[in-house]
């Protein structure tokens, strides 16, 4: 205590607000606490962006009494409580934004895994789909196939038949040039003569 420091607090949002106070010395204890009795008056004030409060603080000199003062160490009492409020306050701050941190970060975490399980899912269904498509091409080329197997079996039977009509035809003819020939060397009538005489 028998140098003079400055003590700085600083306020959560205002970076280069300080207030001094000077300890007192141990020959000029009455006289320094005195004359140099600091006050703190805060006045807010506040920002465009982001509307945070600042605490000015005003150092206040008073004329030196003559009598001794008790009332400096009740000054130092209350600049320490309010120092320590003010710490007590910036670590309730800090907590703050660190829980702040870790809900946005745990959210951020889930909706990645949203994201991650809704890709997944969508391939999966676009490879069964894609999977039962080539099974569907794959049946119906199985099913054209067998169409057009049925098609050329019909055509073959639809050969034959005309092949045995036009057989059947040709004896039939073959037949009829038989019997007029036997007719004409015979000289007899057939029996069966045209209908329409």
């Amino acid at each position: 205590m028998g140098e003079e420091e400055a003590k700085n607090v600083e306020v959560e949002g205002s970076p280069e607000v300080t207030a001094e106070v000077p300890p007192p010395t141990s020959t000029e204890s009455s006289k320094d606490t005195a004359e140099e009795k600091a006050a703190i008056t805060p006045a807010t004030e506040e920002k465009a962006n982001d509307l945070e409060t600042l605490v000015v603080v005003e150092k206040i000199v008073d004329l030196p009494p003559t009598k001794k003062n008790s009332g400096g160490s009740i000054d130092r009492d209350a600049v320490l409580a309010n120092v320590e409020n003010e710490k007590k306050m910036s670590l309730i701050k800090a907590w703050e934004d660190s829980e702040k941190v870790k809900a946005e970060n745990k959210a951020a975490k889930k909706m990645s895994g949203i994201l991650s399980w809704e890709n997944s899912r969508t391939a999966s269904i676009q490879a069964e789909m894609k999977k039962i498509e080539e099974a569907l091409e794959k049946k119906k080329a199985e099913y054209a196939e067998k169409i057009k197997n049925k098609i050329a079996t019909v055509h073959k039977e639809a050969e034959e038949k005309r092949a045995i009509a036009e057989a059947k035809r040709a004896e039939e003819i073959l037949k009829a040039e038989e019997m007029a020939a036997k007719y004409r060397a015979t000289g007899a009538v057939p029996k069966k003569v045209l209908g329409c005489f």
